[in-house]
């Protein structure tokens, strides 16, 4: 009887650890996904006051006000050659996760037609493109012109040398988007290249340029104080926010751009820390700020990420391949 009791106590003792074991293993959290140990650099390849830096200085604000990430978000302009500073500083970065950057179109042109950086994008590490920026030609408000027939009367009555196109820089969008403006009516303008959209706009309300093909969120302030008038939108349909203002193509010409709002990150980033900034951005994207201000902005939302993602880049680079050759701008 004692040999039976003692086994007893022995079974319930090696039953009781058995159970605290495994109890222990059931409470025990599953290993936490990556996040960031430091904070993020988020590199943006364009000047200050631009569509492109403010866009992602407001995306930076909205993962720190709905605490998105467990690390700050730092903005840093690296506009130098037309991104090409960036798009540089992004490939020395290869395989580390404390680095993304925000697009624009200049991530096809300016390698296409500077291969001396060595950038291949197709090699970096696609996040998620958010929207599609529209573009429109705006003129100062204090001009006669209120039509596409009164813009192509005055820059033809003008001439070449007279008549300045502000843009952001020479083989960029805002001049490919000129280039097609040109072609389409016959004009020719005089291109002045500024650092950013923010500058381009200052200067159309200065009067130091006569015409831009701005982005809305570049000319919306000053157009709503009444200082700018647009004039045409080169989108499908008319955007939201101008109602008023004819598309080219309501016009028969085929005028249509859009300017991509991505982020992407350096070569071999580790794929956790592709889907940690992934899952970031998709949060963004689903932010009641981020709706608001896209509606309000005229950005179109275009969700996009892996490998189709990178498949639109690689399509997107081949296509502006083709205008800069038209253009004259490479071989």
């Amino acid at each position: 009887m004692k040999n039976l009791a003692m086994r007893a106590v022995s079974c319930g003792i090696a039953l009781g650890v058995g159970l605290g074991l495994v109890s222990s293993l059931a409470v025990q959290p599953a290993q936490a996904a990556w996040q960031p140990q430091k904070p993020v650099e988020f590199v943006i390849m364009a000047g200050q006051g631009g569509g492109a830096d403010r866009l992602a200085r407001l995306i930076q604000s909205i993962i720190e006000k709905n605490n998105f990430s467990n690390q700050p978000f730092i903005p840093v302009n690296k506009g130098g050659g037309s991104g090409a500073e960036a798009l540089r500083y992004l490939q020395d970065k290869a395989g580390d996760p404390h680095v993304i950057m925000a697009t624009l179109n200049s991530l096809y042109t300016t390698p296409l037609r500077n291969p001396g950086i060595g950038v291949d994008i197709s090699k970096f590490t696609p996040v998620a493109r958010l929207a599609e920026d529209t573009f429109v030609l705006w003129v100062n408000s204090d001009s006669d012109i209120k039509t596409i027939d009164d813009y192509v009367a005055a820059v033809k009555a003008a001439g070449s040398e007279k008549w300045v196109m502000g843009g952001t820089g020479t083989g960029q969008e805002d001049s490919l988007v000129t280039a097609m403006l040109e072609k389409a009516y016959g004009l020719k303008m005089t291109y002045v290249p500024f650092k950013g959209g923010g500058t381009v706009a200052k200067n159309l309300v200065g009067k130091q340029i006569t015409s831009t093909v701005n982005n809305p969120s570049e000319q919306l302030g000053f157009f709503e104080a009444g200082r700018v008038r647009p004039i045409a939108a080169f989108t499908p349909e008319r955007i939201g926010v101008f109602p008023d203002v004819p598309t080219f193509k309501e016009m028969g010409q085929d005028l249509v751009y859009y300017m991509q709002r991505s982020v992407v990150a350096p070569p071999n980033m580790p794929k956790e820390a592709q889907d940690f900034y992934v899952e970031v951005f998709r949060k963004v994207n689903e932010s009641a700020e981020w709706k608001e201000y896209t509606t309000k902005k005229a950005l179109n939302r275009a969700w996009l990420t892996g490998d189709d993602l990178m498949s639109y880049f690689v399509a997107e680079r081949d296509k502006h391949h083709d205008l800069l050759k038209a253009m004259g701008e490479i071989k």
